[in-house]
């Protein structure tokens, strides 16, 4: 599928991580909202994402969103009406609790790289008029389109200007939620805020089907449900494949940061997906959902008969076999560092890994199968990770 920013082809993360942290010097804590939105209608069957709920109704539909942290309690109902139907829909949908949101929105400040690269792969990337954070995005004619005043540069995500986040008029802000927070300033200059909480699913699957509902919000329904069913035969094409191989690498992920080793839990979205992959990852017995934070020489204890490792190499310049021992000279116990069985991922302009991976699981995928499984002859649409020299 084409993307395109404005008339310019869009190249097919935020980082979450980097878009995560941006947000918090002006967050504060607070409540959610609650109640409950109509009865009855047509639920739209969501196959893997377990926090949210979309219910259709005649002129408008509901989303609920789970509260990730807080089982008994909600994120936020938003109220999706369209345009066309806003005067006769005004008296019923003034009765209903929840974010009214009027669709489609033509234009988003969007704080999340990954929400940049699906608007332009729905066709939707029109709908961006501002983002946060331009530094950590990994999309050239995003960047084009910024320098060319099309698209607004709202400021670190720390401290976003909120003038300019006003001046383009935006019809939303696709903010990124966390636990126990409201949105200060952004929660009081009279634009709906969709709490994008897609990261916490736990499997990439159900992050991935969240495409429908931000689909239905710009108007590109039909599109996110013809692209979520590409990407889904395609995750299950490239399991059953991996699945079905005799091969079974055993394989550690990340490096050591400040003296921790952080490494995805076995049930979290990478700890699946590794498995789905058809590896025996060092930690897949562990049911944490989230990241496991350990000591190094606890790694080392399960990683030292590893085949193969890989991470993700976000800042730390250029590196190599010798320069990974300057870092932690526990590296060399590693079987996949004396062989050279090491993967690095640098995203850049023309690596967009956390721009992708999050809608499009199955490229993450196909890249880690043809490398655990080269006898399956997988050529993947992107090659995120490349063996270190």
């Amino acid at each position: 599928m084409k993307s395109q920013y404005s008339g310019f082809s869009f190249l097919a993360g935020l980082r979450l991580c980097a878009s995560a942290l941006a947000l918090l010097s002006i967050l504060s804590c607070g409540g959610k909202r609650t109640g409950s939105a109509a009865q009855g209608g047509d639920t739209i069957r969501m196959e893997y994402a377990k926090h949210i709920t979309i219910v259709k109704h005649d002129g408008y539909a509901t989303a609920e969103l789970s509260n990730p942290w807080r089982t008994d309690a909600v994120l936020h109902r938003y109220v999706l009406v369209e345009r066309k139907d806003s005067a006769r829909m005004a008296s019923k949908v003034s009765a209903l609790d929840g974010t009214v949101v009027y669709t489609p929105v033509k234009r988003a400040v969007l704080f999340s790289a990954p929400h940049c690269y699906l608007m332009g792969e729905l066709g939707a990337a029109d709908a961006v008029s501002g983002v946060c954070d331009l530094n950590y995005i990994n999309l050239p004619n995003l960047h084009k389109a910024v320098a060319a005043g099309r698209i607004a540069d709202c400021g670190n995500g720390m401290s976003p200007s909120v003038e300019h986040i006003v001046s383009v008029s935006s019809d939303a802000l696709f903010v990124t939620p966390f636990e126990g927070v409201n949105y200060g300033q952004l929660a009081n200059i009279g634009v709906p805020l969709v709490e994008c909480a897609d990261y916490m699913e736990t499997s990439a699957l159900g992050r991935a089907e969240w495409m429908k509902f931000y689909g239905m919000l710009v108007g590109r329904e039909h599109e996110a449900d013809s692209l979520f069913a590409v990407v889904k035969r395609n995750y299950a094409d490239y399991k059953d494949r991996a699945m079905k191989s005799a091969l079974r690498p055993r394989v550690i992920t990340e490096r050591v940061v400040s003296g921790v080793w952080y490494c995805p839990g076995g049930e979290s979205s990478m700890g699946r997906l590794l498995r789905d992959a058809g590896v025996d990852y060092v930690f897949a017995d562990d049911k944490h959902s989230g990241s496991l934070t350990l000591s190094p020489e606890k790694v080392i204890e399960k990683a030292a008969t590893a085949d193969w490792w890989l991470f993700v190499n976000s800042g730390a310049g250029k590196l190599d076999r010798n320069g990974l021992l300057t870092e932690y000279s526990g590296y060399k116990m590693i079987k996949a560092y004396r062989e050279g069985h090491i993967l690095e991922c640098i995203p850049s302009m023309s690596n967009p890994y956390f721009e992708q991976i999050s809608f499009r699981p199955d490229f993450l995928l196909a890249d880690f199968v043809s490398w655990f499984h080269p006898e399956l002859h997988i050529s993947p649409s992107a090659h995120y990770y490349k063996l270190m020299e």
